[in-house]
């Protein structure tokens, strides 16, 4: 049976034709090794931190397994969450109930019933039990979506339940960083670390040539290159621009990926994104109060304020996901005419601590960009590839 484009090309699912395995850190040894390796360390807890859509949840479903791997996300947890008991739901354990006891008594001839209800709270001995018993992986997602507070107090549980070899895998961003799992006093010596490094070129062209010759569609060397840079260090939106083309090779009736089609597919795919608030939120910055900007007319003949130049730089050749203040200095000072005045550092400074301040109070969507320690971090490649393709007629 012929392969579909959307069999092949999977962005939000497991990528079963184009699965690619990536060294880690240089020593020769797959991630799948070390994740093997790291799970197999009693007492331990595996720390895997890395940029967001790089395949981190994908290389422990690859390694744990679906029947094994038990999925939770920093956000299931609030300030009022039990820790045990959210745990415990998500493999469909009672962890609290209540139970009806009933007992017949007999006085002459008639019986009547006597009826007992009792609370019961299961105890995490037995959630973890249950986990090694049936050779379950807790898995936390995105543990940085957790509050600062609910973070200390699932790394307090954590330690005494790896002291009893439940296996916990903990996912987290850098630079939202997971201190209360690496820099926590009571877990030193019992972490397995495993840092994940962006994707590489070469790996990010493998997705799109596995692909494509699965499905009989022509593409060279160059043309996929171009598709490496493009797609930010992200096999997931590899894995969206890939679908994309073949969705406009397929209404053309064409075979080949050449690269009059990419910048099409490339706007195509952002369809899929919706980042249009977070763009807006942040070219619009903090409520003015009446008080007007300051804006500069740019070499594209439009009028934008520190705000609006700040959004424009992120978007502008090469893509990056990382950038240092000067980085990003340098490119609004480009998007200015020479004629023209210019904002001082200071000030874009400050415009970036209001952005990063703004941000932080929204939801997770929001947090797209982090100012910190003198640089702008893109946290999220879907965003950087929406604010360079996605906003047709700005």
């Amino acid at each position: 049976m012929r392969l579909k484009a959307e069999n092949v090309f999977k962005p939000g699912a497991y990528p079963e034709y184009t699965y690619v395995s990536r060294n880690y850190e240089n020593t020769g040894i797959s991630y799948e090794l070390r994740l093997k390796q790291a799970l197999r360390t009693a007492g331990c807890l595996t720390s895997l931190i890395g940029p967001s859509k790089m395949g981190k949840t994908i290389l422990c479903e690859t390694v744990i397994g679906f029947d094994n791997i038990v999925e939770v996300s920093g956000a299931d947890f609030n300030n009022n969450a039990d820790f045990w008991a959210t745990v415990a739901a998500k493999v469909e354990l009672p962890y609290l109930g209540e139970i009806t006891t009933e007992r017949e008594m007999k006085e002459g001839e008639a019986k009547e019933t006597d009826s007992k209800s009792e609370r019961y709270v299961l105890s995490k001995d037995k959630v973890i039990q249950y986990y090694k018993d049936h050779d379950k992986v807790l898995v936390i997602d995105d543990f940085h979506y957790a509050s600062k507070e609910m973070q200390m107090i699932m790394a307090q549980q954590l330690k005494d339940a790896i002291r009893r070899e439940l296996k916990v895998v903990v996912v987290s961003l850098p630079h939202r960083s997971d201190d209360a799992i690496r820099q926590n006093a009571d877990l030193s010596g019992r972490l397995s670390l495993i840092n994940i490094e962006a994707w590489k070129k070469e790996d990010l062209k493998e997705i799109a040539l596995k692909g494509f010759k699965q499905l009989n569609i022509k593409i060279t060397d160059e043309v996929a290159d171009r598709l490496a840079v493009e797609c930010l260090t992200s096999p997931q939106l590899m894995q969206y621009i890939c679908l994309s083309i073949c969705t406009l090779l397929e209404d053309k009736n064409e075979d080949t990926v050449n690269k009059n089609i990419l910048e099409t597919a490339y706007r195509f795919t952002t369809v899929n994104f919706n980042y249009y608030d977070v763009v807006n939120v942040m070219s619009k910055g903090p409520n003015t109060r009446g008080k007007k900007r300051n804006k500069y007319k740019t070499v594209t003949g439009r009028e934008l304020d520190l705000y609006g130049l700040i959004v424009e730089s992120l978007a502008k050749n090469p893509p990056v996901m990382e950038l240092d203040f000067d980085a990003v200095y340098d490119r609004i000072v480009k998007l200015i005419p020479e004629k023209e005045g210019r904002p001082d550092k200071q000030s874009v400074k400050t415009h970036l601590n209001n952005l990063h301040l703004i941000l932080k109070e929204k939801e997770e969507i929001y947090k797209a960009i982090d100012w910190k320690d003198g640089k702008v971090y893109i946290l999220d490649p879907l965003f950087l590839f929406y604010l360079r393709w996605g906003r047709i007629g700005e």
